[in-house]
């Protein structure tokens, strides 16, 4: 399914084509045997084609196919019309809940620059605005990005881990803490539990003596020892060395997870799983969990790197804290996720209607609740599940466009929701009758969060020691 943006460069294209062969809409439409009003919709970016169209097209203006489907405008005004619809399609813009600018025949070059140079300001203010650490949210952006072009499927990890199972004689079921030390056995590595690990820590390899400390019992809601130690190896076995910047150290943290998630969930075995499950209609999360002996959360997280890949489902993937901010995401079937300027959704708070939130009000906590949801950008299911951890509780959300519904458990629910987030009028502010009661009536108190004091460098306090301050500032951040 091709994002509205590819649709609109696609529809210039055609036109361009069109145009530079002296036909009508009518009569390339009598050309390849549509109407013309048609040809208008997919000129206009509102409807894609299908391929023996594009063909056909392609044929009646002389042209090639891959040269219709290029990315690149193909002249000046189509580059500032695209241009001016990729701004006005942007969260910043569609805060402000002004009406986009329909740019027709008679809208003049001049005028689409003199637009585009307003959202250039309005951008260049919104980054100004922002108290994060640049580098970190930017190169965190960035990954999450390059993983969605490759649907977070990456081959080779999956056949490193398959052939380090099959030398320790893994063949079906949930993987065994044994056969876990056996592949590290196998890399001259000894499991050794402990007690006084840093508390910063989740292992740490004595690569001289061969040996990799993790604590005695697994972290409840998070991390299991076998996840935990399989990490451990893949730093060897992915021949890592000391990141040499935050987006070096935020790419081998992906790659040993997934490392760990294809030991625990084989590919091979996970897509027989998922294939039967689907081809009986009862593709289901829970299901998949307890097949391989993981949490809600990994398993979530593995229909990501194989749904799109081996069954053709696009899908996104949630985690939501209790105040409904987001902290871990993917998506590649255009769920509008909230996000700022620079691109970065972790922090950001989804819309209440999702079911990533609504979840948090049902009574039965133990199963999964599944919700149909219209947005902007067409209607998805999903289903959530809640839970806990000592850091407060949390929900796990996987969820589909509409029409692959139909190959999940759960699709019948009758529970819909509407957001039209980021519309702030969706759920972020009061209607005009409340607003009007309590305007100057209340006075809130902001919570103070540590992220506010991250970006301040270290000896910001001069004077004082700055250990003891960011130590004051953990044990007051809440009050």
């Amino acid at each position: 399914m091709a994002s509205s943006l590819e649709l609109s460069t696609l529809g210039h294209r055609i036109r361009h084509q069109r145009v530079s062969h002296g036909m009508t809409l009518d009569e390339l439409g009598a050309k390849v045997g549509v109407a013309g009003s048609q040809l208008s919709l997919i000129e206009n970016g509102k409807r894609e084609p299908k391929l023996s169209l594009l063909q056909a097209i392609a044929g009646a203006t002389g042209t090639d196919v891959t040269d219709l489907l290029s990315p690149e405008p193909p002249n000046r005004r189509a580059a500032l019309e695209l241009e001016l619809e990729r701004a006005q399609t942007s969260p910043v813009f569609r805060r402000l809940g002004i009406p986009p600018v329909r740019v027709t025949k008679a809208t003049t070059d001049e005028t689409i620059e003199s637009i585009l140079g307003l959202h250039h300001e309005l951008q260049r203010r919104e980054r100004e605005a922002i108290a994060t650490p640049e580098e970190a949210r930017r190169a965190n952006t960035e990954l999450r990005l390059l993983m969605r072009e490759k649907d977070n499927y990456l081959p080779d990890i999956e056949k490193l881990a398959e052939k380090q199972l099959k030398a320790a004689g893994h063949t079906s079921g949930a993987l065994t803490h044994r056969t876990v030390s056996i592949m590290a056995s196998q890399l001259g590595f000894e499991l050794i539990y402990v007690d006084d690990l840093p508390h910063s820590a989740r292992s740490v390899t004595d690569l001289e003596n061969g040996r990799i400390y993790l604590p005695p019992a697994s972290i409840p809601g998070g991390h299991g020892l076998r996840s935990m130690a399989l990490q451990a190896m893949a730093h060897r076995l992915l021949g890592h060395t000391p990141p040499t910047d935050y987006a070096d150290f935020l790419q081998q943290r992906l790659e040993i997870n997934y490392y760990a998630a294809c030991c625990l969930m084989p590919e091979t075995a996970s897509v027989a799983f998922l294939a039967q499950a689907k081809k009986d209609r009862n593709l289901a999360v829970e299901d998949f969990r307890d097949a391989f002996g993981v949490t809600h959360e990994a398993a979530g997280m593995r229909l990501t790197n194989l749904l799109t890949q081996h069954i053709g489902i696009r899908l996104h993937f949630l985690r939501v804290d209790g105040a409904g901010a987001i902290t871990r995401a993917y998506e590649n079937d255009d769920l509008p996720l909230p996000m700022d300027v620079t691109g970065s959704v972790e922090g950001q708070v989804v819309c209440r209607r999702f079911a990533a939130r609504a979840a948090f009000s049902e009574q039965n906590r133990t199963v999964e609740h599944y919700q149909y949801t219209d947005t902007p950008a067409g209607t998805f299911w999903c289903s959530s599940q809640t839970g806990r951890t000592s850091d407060g509780e949390f929900s796990i959300t996987v969820g589909v466009p509409f029409d692959d519904a139909r190959w999940f458990r759960g699709r019948e629910t009758q529970k819909r929701a509407t957001s039209t987030c980021p519309d702030e009028s969706c759920c972020r502010r009061p209607d005009a009758e409340l607003t009007g009661r309590w305007e100057g009536k209340a006075w809130p108190s902001a919570r103070v969060h540590m992220q506010m004091f991250s970006p301040l460098p270290r000896g910001a306090f001069p004077g004082v020691d700055d250990g003891e301050v960011y130590a004051f500032l953990d044990r007051h951040a809440e009050s």
